[in-house]
């Protein structure tokens, strides 16, 4: 049950946004320059923006966040979205380039301490053909998601349990992706982010 009261049946973030929309509007606009638009300089795909979104989220153990962008990325990665799942078990084994798995270890370090995110790490991640934007974009993606996850967590909102639910928030926030929900629309607001 949320800390506080939110809009009945909407899960996550979603409630978080339609209840402060004032903030909440500068929170999606984050989450669709990040895992959508990124930097000029970056060669990261969406599924992959998605994937780095998801893997965060995991380790911070936030459900909601790491089921609907793992959906997400599921759905941008279409006939190879076994992957994910791959990725998220397994980084190390999972079958995404050596430049992916170099990002997602400097992601990892900005979760659990950001200090941790070594000059070794970032010439890595270059060694593989990394850019700058990637690089940053990586840094940034982990960071604000701790955020979000802590945001989504820190009040209790509601988490679906039933995948059927994240498979809808995956395809829309992979074809129309990060939108305030409209006022009095909470039919559709229940099923995406």
């Amino acid at each position: 049950m949320p800390h506080i009261t939110l809009p009945d049946g909407i899960p996550g973030i979603r409630s978080l946004v339609m209840y402060r929309p004032d903030t909440g509007q500068h929170l999606y606009e984050l989450a669709q320059t990040l895992l959508r638009a990124g930097s000029p300089d970056s060669t990261l795909t969406n599924a992959e923006r998605e994937l780095i979104a998801a893997f965060v989220s995991k380790q911070n153990r936030t459900d909601f966040c790491m089921n609907s962008h793992a959906a997400a990325s599921r759905y941008l990665y279409a006939d190879q979205r076994a992957l994910v799942d791959q990725t998220l078990l397994n980084p190390d084994s999972a079958p995404i380039s050596a430049k992916l798995k170099a990002l997602l270890t400097i992601a990892d370090h900005v979760q659990a301490d950001a200090r941790t995110v070594s000059d070794d790490l970032v010439t890595a991640a270059r060694a593989e053909g990394a850019t700058d934007g990637d690089i940053h974009d990586t840094v940034l993606i982990a960071a604000s998601f701790c955020m979000y996850n802590r945001y989504v967590d820190g009040l209790a909102t509601l988490t679906p349990t039933d995948p059927a639910a994240y498979e809808a928030m995956g395809e829309r926030m992979g074809t129309v992706g990060y939108q305030l929900p409209k006022a009095g629309n909470a039919a559709s607001s229940s099923t995406s982010l």
